[in-house]
C-alpha cells in the first residue's frame, strides 16, 4: 500500500459537504501534444492516474474537449469505478477543430451537448462539477447569464452536482450567483500573473474555491531570476516554489498541477512540504508587482 502524502491540508467547497485536498491533479497533460489525440504511452497515463489516488489525491480537473474526448476516457479506463471521495471537475465552453484548432462552443445547446460528453466519457450519471468556461485569451467582461442559466438547468435536471466559472471576472462571479451557487473559480493566476489578487481574498470570504491554473505560466513559461534564485536557495524546483506559494497565498485556493510522469507527479507534490518564510514571500510577491 502507498503511504498517503502532505496535500496542503483539506478545503471544503461552500455550502456543500464536498472536502478536497489542497492539491489535485490537472489531467490535460494526459492527451497527446498540444492537447491532442492520444498520448505515446496509454500505459503510463493510467499510472499517473492511479498513482495520483494512491497517494490521497482526491480532485481532478479534466474537460471532453482534451484530446478531444481522450483525456476523460483515460480516467475512465484507470479509475472506473470512481472512489466514494473522488470528485471530477470538468469544463465546458470549448470544442476542437479538425485540424486541432480550439473553438468557442457557448450556446445552450452546445452546452448541454459538451455535458452529455462528458458524462458519457467519463462513464457516469452525474459530473460532481461544470465549470463553465468563457470563451476568450484572459476575462473580459459580458453577460454569461444565458449559459450559466442552461447548466444550472442541467443541475437541477441532476446531471450536474455543483456548478462552478474559468476565466471570468468578478462581476460575472456575481451574476452567476444569483442564478445558482458557485462553488469554485478557475482562472489564471502565479507569480507574475496577478489580476485577481483582489477576486482570491473576495472568493475566500464567500468560502468559494480559487483554482489557479499555470502556476509557471503554461504555454508560455514564467522567466524570472527572482524565482531562479529563490528555488536553487532552498534546494527545490521551480515549480515546487511556484505552487508553495500559492498554497500559502489562501487557504481557499486549490492546486491542479498536471503531469504526465509519476516521478515528477511526487516531485509536484513535496511542494506542500515548503514553507516559505516571510522574507522569501515577500521577494516572490515582488515578481508580480505586489
Amino acid at each position: 500500500m502507498i503511504a498517503q502524502v502532505n496535500l496542503g491540508g483539506s478545503f471544503t467547497l461552500a455550502g456543500t459537504s464536498v472536502t478536497l485536498k489542497r492539491i489535485g491533479y490537472g489531467a490535460m497533460q494526459l492527451a497527446g501534444s498540444g492537447v491532442w489525440g492520444p498520448p505515446r504511452d496509454v500505459d503510463a497515463a493510467v499510472a499517473v492516474l492511479r498513482e495520483a489516488i494512491a497517494v490521497g489525491i482526491n480532485h481532478i480537473d479534466t474537460s471532453d474537449f482534451y484530446g478531444p474526448h481522450i483525456t476523460n476516457q483515460i480516467i475512465r479506463k484507470a479509475l472506473h469505478p470512481y472512489p466514494e471521495n473522488l470528485t471530477i471537475v470538468t469544463k465546458v465552453g470549448a470544442v476542437r477543430g479538425a485540424d486541432a484548432s480550439w473553438n468557442p462552443a457557448q450556446s445552450p445547446t452546445e452546452l448541454r451537448q459538451a455535458v452529455q460528453d462528458n458524462l458519457s466519457n467519463l462513464g457516469v450519471d452525474a459530473i460532481d462539477v461544470v465549470n463553465l468556461r468563457r470563451w476568450g485569451d484572459g476575462p473580459s467582461e459580458g453577460s454569461i447569464a444565458e449559459q450559466f442559466t442552461a447548466l444550472a438547468e442541467m443541475q437541477q435536471q441532476g446531471l450536474i452536482r455543483h456548478l462552478g466559472l474559468s476565466n471570468v471576472t468578478a462581476a460575472q462571479v456575481e451574476e452567476a450567483r444569483a442564478i445558482a451557487p458557485v462553488v469554485c473559480v478557475q482562472n489564471q493566476y502565479n507569480l507574475a500573473h496577478r489580476d485577481d489578487d483582489a477576486l482570491v481574498g473576495d472568493l475566500a470570504l464567500k468560502g468559494i474555491a480559487y483554482v489557479p491554473f499555470f502556476p509557471l505560466g503554461g504555454f508560455n513559461p514564467l522567466q524570472s531570476s527572482t524565482l531562479d534564485m529563490v528555488a536553487a536557495a532552498i534546494g527545490a524546483t521551480k515549480m515546487q516554489v511556484a505552487l508553495a506559494w500559492l498554497l500559502q497565498r489562501s487557504s481557499n485556493i486549490l492546486l491542479i498541477p498536471g503531469t504526465s510522469s509519476v516521478e515528477h507527479l511526487h516531485e509536484n507534490l513535496k511542494a506542500a512540504d515548503l514553507q516559505l518564510p516571510p522574507q522569501i514571500i515577500a521577494e516572490l510577491d515582488a515578481i508580480g508587482g505586489a
